[in-house]
């Protein structure tokens, strides 16, 4: 097979697979549910699927919560889903969870008009800013400080560790709980005004 032709395959393989993964997340996600798999003589769905088929329980869930998702919650058309396809759907999923309509409509508008870096990297700004959102003033002056301390020390986080245990090895420890119980009070004080 000549390197034009083995790309052709991959690209008709793709559009098998695209075309596909909808069937095959509502099949498995019947068998799931209705515990069709106990008839074969398997205890567990996991068990079914990674024994009969040789398949990750990891990508049967992937395959059954897309299909359940977008198809039946979301009632999104199948002709959509497909062209959005499977991984930008996977990619954007967990965006969905206790999103309003709206959120949820542009989080399927960009899954469709993005390319598949430039969504994963849309994804991964809106999990930082949530992450940033829901962080208290201790993790957030926690983080600005490891992280002012790494770039001072140029060195990994576990390095850092390593430097301040050299540094604080010899220290009068009673002398710094104090010192850190008044700066706690304080810091606490401050941000109990904010």
């Amino acid at each position: 097979m000549t390197p034009d032709e083995q790309f052709s395959a991959v690209g008709r393989m793709k559009k098998k697979i695209e075309n596909n993964f909808l069937e095959f997340g509502q099949l498995l996600s019947e068998i799931k549910h209705s515990k069709v798999f106990k008839f074969k003589g398997y205890k567990t769905f996991k068990e079914f699927v990674e024994i009969e088929y040789n398949m990750a329980s990891a990508f049967a869930s992937k395959l059954i919560s897309t299909y359940e998702i977008f198809i039946k919650d979301l009632d999104i058309d199948e002709t959509s889903a497909k062209e959005i396809g499977f991984d930008r759907l996977n990619m954007i999923r967990p965006m969905l969870k206790d999103s309003s309509y709206e959120e949820t409509a542009e989080w399927l508008k960009r899954a469709g008009d993005l390319s598949a870096a430039e969504l994963r990297e849309e994804v991964k700004d809106a999990r930082d800013k949530k992450k940033d959102m829901s962080k208290t003033m201790k993790e957030v002056l926690t983080d600005q400080y490891l992280e002012r301390m790494v770039t001072f020390f140029n060195c990994s986080t576990k390095e850092l560790n390593f430097k301040l245990a050299l540094y604080f090895q010899d220290s009068d420890l009673e002398s710094i709980r104090k010192t850190v119980l008044e700066r706690q009070r304080k810091f606490e004080e401050e941000t109990e005004t904010e």
